[in-house]
């Protein structure tokens, strides 16, 4: 733990164009990272700001990590945008949020472009304003032939709903004979997601210092690592981005499984180590 701390601190004190090259270096990217963008209204509170303007300060960080996932030719960078709660805020925030978003994809298409962007959405989209939904709609169309980076917006999200979906999408496949329930896999089900076609996170961000999910990614988020920072989102940037994935390569992920220098091999005719009855005795537990 000591020896990854002092990597990291290192990494710290490097230039922003040396850090890339040395994140690059050590190897073990993620393929897809995902981010809670936690702390705009915050952010604008200790500036005595409308919350609104945390939101738009918010639109740099995007640019931000779009430009760092990017370079770093990472498969996919999944924003949590718009919750499925977020609809209950104040009908005049929600009202903006959904004019930012618009203003947003007509500003950075055609930088997105350059970059070989594509864009997906994940969500209820059929919930978002018609002008929301037809300009992210003309968005994705015109980055759909990019062959880059896949930037995933969540929008109207949520995840138990996106499980819910996911579980009626199958009950569909099951009664129309698609499938045959004792041949149903994870990977049928998981086909059912918003997120279908897409890796699951290997990473999960959440700024702000948080310590919750807040309903995202629940199904796909089952084994990727977590990250927190007390970041707020509109002060997270390239290098933020860039020692969160450093601080990731230096994590060992093991799904279940013991450390190699941990799985230790029974010895044979079950004496030394694995024998039951040397434990019970060292224990003293009765039988």
């Amino acid at each position: 733990m000591a020896d990854r701390q002092d990597d990291l601190s290192r990494l710290e004190d490097l230039a922003t164009e040396d850090l890339y090259a040395a994140v690059a270096e050590r190897g073990g990217l993620p393929r897809h990272v995902a981010v809670i963008m936690d702390g705009n209204g915050r952010w604008a509170r200790r500036r005595f700001l409308p919350r609104v303007a945390g939101h738009r300060a918010g639109r740099h960080s995007v640019r931000a990590c779009v430009t760092a996932a990017g370079r770093l030719g990472l498969q996919a960078l999944t924003l949590y945008t718009f919750s499925q709660e977020n609809f209950n805020r104040p009908a005049s925030e929600v009202k903006a949020l959904w004019s930012f978003l618009e203003e947003s994809l007509a500003a950075e298409q055609d930088d997105l472009a350059r970059r070989g962007v594509r864009l997906a959405a994940s969500g209820d989209l059929d919930r978002l304003p018609d002008a929301a939904r037809d300009r992210l709609q003309a968005a994705i169309d015109a980055l759909a032939g990019n062959t880059g980076l896949v930037l995933n917006l969540a929008l109207a999200y949520g995840g138990r709903q996106e499980i819910l979906h996911a579980a009626l999408d199958l009950h569909r496949r099951l009664a129309a004979g698609e499938l045959a329930p004792d041949k149903v896999t994870e990977e049928d089900f998981a086909s059912g997601l918003y997120t279908a076609g897409l890796p699951d996170p290997d990473l999960v961000i959440r700024t702000s210092g948080e310590m919750r999910l807040s309903n995202f990614l629940l199904w796909q988020s089952a084994y990727s690592e977590l990250l927190v920072t007390p970041t707020l989102w509109p002060d997270f940037r390239e290098r933020e981005f860039l020692l969160a994935v450093a601080e990731y390569q230096g994590r060992e992920r093991r799904f279940g499984a013991l450390p190699e220098d941990d799985a230790d091999e029974p010895a044979s005719g079950g004496d030394g180590l694995w024998d039951p009855g040397r434990w019970k005795r060292l224990l003293r537990v009765r039988s």
